[in-house]
């Protein structure tokens, strides 16, 4: 499954991906880009976990009593640090500090294009294909759980919701995959209909290829 991913991906450069944003659903993107404060650089890591049963998709979701985003499911990442090397080097450090996931557990394949948050984030999300056998240990002041998510589910465009919420004064749309008990939305689900886009694009290409790597 490795190289699949890693030629779906294409390129190891996070620069030569496009580029996404909380803005992309709405009729007047302009109105809410003028809100959005000054981009802090970030990276989250995108573990899909490769089960021989199938793979699935690592997600955690985040305690309560947080500041910011509290209670939302996310991937593990955050904002990147002056000691980080690269986005690669924040979205693993960070996975390991907030799960426990260690990077000898992750096979980095690519990027998905970099995503700006309206709350002042620019995310690079970094794509690594996870070998089972881990243990995770989670940071119990910042996550409140993890979990995951067959990949077959996020791959189904039935599961791709649109709902809408009004945000500073604009009602604003942003997609939404309810999974179980948990809820999947903004930043985290659209860069996961950004994945579904990237497999299916490559599928378009060499399906028989792609079958294989996913079932």
């Amino acid at each position: 499954m490795r190289n699949w991913l890693a030629q779906a991906l294409k390129d190891d450069n996070p620069a030569a991906r496009g580029r996404r944003s909380d803005y992309d659903l709405n009729a007047e993107p302009g109105r809410l880009a003028e809100q959005a404060k000054p981009p802090r650089d970030a990276a989250v890591l995108v573990p899909i976990v490769d089960h021989g049963s199938g793979p699935t998709i690592l997600l955690t979701k985040r305690t309560e009593h947080l500041s910011k985003h509290a209670g939302q499911v996310s991937f593990p990442g955050g904002k990147i640090d002056e000691s980080d090397a690269d986005a690669v080097a924040a979205a693993l450090r960070e996975a390991d500090e907030e799960v426990g996931l260690g990077a000898n557990h992750i096979d980095v394949c690519g990027f998905l294009d970099t995503y700006r948050t309206g709350t002042g984030f620019e995310i690079v999300p970094v794509v690594g294909l996870v070998q089972p056998g881990f243990e995770l240990r989670l940071q119990v002041t910042e996550v409140e759980a993890a979990f995951e998510v067959p990949l077959d589910f996020i791959l189904d465009r039935r599961n791709h919701k649109r709902q809408s919420a009004v945000w500073q004064g604009i009602r604003r749309e942003y997609y939404a995959m309810p999974f179980g008990d948990f809820f999947i939305w903004g930043a985290t689900a659209a860069m996961l209909v950004n994945l579904v886009d990237v497999m299916e694009h490559a599928a378009d290409s060499a399906p028989t290829v792609r079958s294989e790597a996913i079932g």
